[in-house]
């Protein structure tokens, strides 16, 4: 399996048994190791890897396992004009497992680690690969919030090994934090970014963020179809755009350019819940 034949464990049989596992975990990605792997030998060789490379003091970090993958993944990258960066965070539950190395979760009752990864696809959703990620247990020494400034800086790097991509940063409410976009700023946008907004800011220039940009003159109108979920049947959905560029403090005692779009549902059906967001993002060379 090429994702994995790269990586270094320091011996060319942890290598060889790594590569056979995560072939076994890809074909049955949801399976317990017993479960995906091919019998009672292949299942005591996966155990013998993660104990041989803790005995001996191999390296058998998620980084050193993931590199190899990762590299890969920006390899494919290169074979595209433009890809989407896509970061968010997801909770690792291991509730009522006897291990070291964990803290709470959503819940003080529940163990676990927090995983955030740089999930890349193209816009035409074909899935890349990882990219980057952030593990930890809480509590963190440093703030939680520092994974959407920092997941952007790694991304920023990868972009000077990609000079045909266009990378473009994608991630929810929680990244709509100022330091990130000052970041990006200072970096001078190696990566674009999109993200989905949670703040209605003050303006330096005077009155509020939301209605500034809804106050402008309309781009124009989308149409798409709004999924089924659990007591929602699925519905056609028409959005105005309104697009405007504002200037937000740089940090450095200047200012920077920020454009936001926020897409508004026209035509509500009686009894139904607007559907619309705000987007805050920068787009270099347009």
């Amino acid at each position: 399996m090429a994702e994995f034949a790269g990586a270094d464990m320091g011996d060319a049989r942890l290598t060889k048994r790594l590569v056979k596992l995560a072939d076994r975990l890809g074909d049955a990605p949801s399976a317990s190791i017993p479960g995906a792997c091919n019998g009672r030998a292949e299942t005591q060789a996966a155990y013998r890897l993660f104990d041989q490379a803790r005995e001996e003091k191999r390296g058998l970090g998620w980084e050193e396992v993931l590199a190899p993958h990762m590299a890969q993944t920006e390899t494919r990258m290169a074979e595209h004009p433009v890809v989407l960066c896509l970061q968010d965070t997801t909770e690792l539950d291991f509730n009522g497992q006897d291990m070291d190395g964990l803290g709470r979760l959503s819940y003080e009752a529940q163990r676990g680690m927090y995983l955030h990864p740089t999930y890349v696809v193209t816009p035409q959703r074909l899935p890349l690969g990882i990219v980057d990620a952030w593990m930890w247990a809480r509590p963190l020494e440093v703030s939680e919030s520092q994974r959407w400034i920092e997941g952007y800086a790694r991304l920023a790097e990868r972009a000077g090994h990609l000079p045909a991509t266009r990378l473009v940063y994608v991630a929810d409410r929680e990244a709509d934090i100022l330091e990130l976009m000052q970041r990006a700023h200072t970096l001078g946008h190696p990566a674009d970014y999109l993200l989905r907004a949670q703040h209605n800011r003050c303006l330096p220039q005077g009155g509020k963020l939301w209605p500034a940009v809804l106050a402008a003159t309309p781009l124009g109108d989308i149409e798409f179809t709004l999924p089924e979920r659990l007591n929602r049947p699925a519905r056609a959905v028409r959005q105005t755009l309104h697009v405007r560029p504002v200037d937000l403090p740089d940090g450095q005692g200047g200012m920077m350019p920020v454009t936001c779009l926020i897409a508004r549902e026209t035509g509500v059906p009686e009894g139904g819940a607007r559907q619309g967001s705000c987007r805050l993002g920068h787009a270099a060379n347009c």
